[in-house]
């Protein structure tokens, strides 16, 4: 069977995220959805996204297709299902299709010719930003769980203090020194070839991924992952890192997510929490205006390839976009367009041909090319984002 992970109507509600990828590539728990749904189902899978994106991530549509979800993570039960649907059948957990089956005939889908298969169980679904922090430690143990099934963990290493060390689990070639691993409330994963440097602490859910680092003294706290390829210091509570990110020195990260190919200056802290302590409101890019999340607690939203320099200051619920430059004294805005580049003293304009110096030479240091394909992206994204850029 041939099946295809579709962005659905949430897209715009995870924006910016999804401007650089696919709803099924953001990263929730271990893996991302897409990496989940190929572990369930056995599987690759292919994509329809945006037709920029399509060049990356293009779809293969074959006789017979199930189209799933992206915004659903899969869980046994569900992937059954889903498994088992016939051609006109669809899955529904209420008014949100799960997955489908079709044809390379259907150039449109009429659910009301499909048999409906009502979906009742629990599910993780992505359906805003916050929703990734939010439902992290839930999908922190549910990729614990598929991802060490039958599996034996490498041994803690001698002078790593640990609590629940069944919920502990150590891929090869990692190395942990002289740490506290507290995995009483939740599992604790360390990815192929990590390193968790001397002095600290981590309190599960927690995971990172292949070659990740976590530096000397850094304060951990549960709910949180660290991407593949990433670097990070200081204190971090409930926040998701996609990848190829880095947060290396003091300051605190809490309640948000970073894209793929950040990087937070020395000393950089966010407010997770108002003063007054009033429900945040976020950027929300289907509305074009600030929108209430029914959260207390929600920090930074910051897409793919943004920087800050040292000692920055973030509000509490502040998106920043894609390719942003932010410097200077003083709180940036709570809401900073893609390919700005300033900071609380006011903004101009990331050129184009800046940006792609940039994103060379970080790609170049992680032995990565920047290419056309890449670049083809990041030039759509400009073009439309161009209208957020009143300066």
């Amino acid at each position: 069977m041939n099946y295809i992970l579709f962005d659905g109507d949430v897209r715009k509600s995870l924006l910016p995220f999804t401007y650089t990828r696919p709803v099924a590539d953001i990263r929730v728990g271990i893996l991302t959805i897409r990496e989940k749904w190929e572990k369930y189902l056995g599987f690759t899978t292919s994509t329809i996204t945006e037709e920029y994106l399509e060049e990356k991530y293009p779809m293969v549509e074959l006789d017979s297709n199930i189209l799933i979800n992206a915004s659903f993570c899969p869980t046994d039960f569900l992937v059954d299902k889903v498994k088992n649907l016939s051609e006109n059948e669809a899955i529904f957990k209420g008014e949100d299709v799960i997955a489908f089956f079709t044809t390379d005939t259907q150039e449109e889908v009429d659910f009301d010719t499909y048999k409906h298969i009502e979906y009742d169980e629990e599910l993780i679904q992505i359906k805003n930003t916050w929703d990734i922090f939010i439902k992290n430690g839930l999908a922190i143990q549910q990729d614990f769980n598929l991802i060490t099934k039958d599996r034996v963990s490498e041994e803690i290493p001698e002078g790593v203090r640990f609590l629940n060390k069944e919920q502990i689990f150590i891929e090869p070639g990692a190395k942990v020194l002289f740490s506290t691993l507290n995995a009483s409330e939740g599992p604790i994963y360390i990815g192929k070839d990590a390193l968790i440097m001397e002095g600290t602490s981590i309190r599960g859910p927690f995971a990172m991924g292949t070659n990740s680092v976590v530096k000397m003294g850094a304060k951990i706290y549960k709910d949180t992952t660290i991407g593949p390829y990433s670097k990070i210091g200081g204190e971090v509570s409930n926040s998701v890192i996609f990848g190829y990110s880095s947060k290396g020195h003091d300051g605190y990260l809490g309640n948000s997510v970073l894209g793929e190919w950040c990087n937070l200056g020395a000393d950089t802290n966010n407010s997770n929490l108002k003063n007054n302590y009033a429900e945040v409101k976020l950027w929300n890019y289907e509305t074009e205006r600030f929108a209430k999340t029914g959260l207390q607690f929600c920090g930074l939203m910051m897409g793919d390839h943004s920087k800050c320099g040292i000692n920055t200051m973030f509000n509490t619920g502040t998106v920043i976009g894609v390719s942003v430059n932010l410097f200077g004294s003083g709180f940036p805005r709570n809401f900073v367009p893609s390919f700005s580049w300033g900071g609380a003293a006011g903004f101009t304009t990331f050129q184009m041909n800046k940006v792609s110096e940039v994103v060379t030479a970080v790609f170049k240091r992680r032995n990565l090319e920047f290419d056309n394909k890449e670049q083809r992206i990041l030039d759509f994204i400009f073009e439309e984002t161009k209208k957020y850029r009143n300066y």
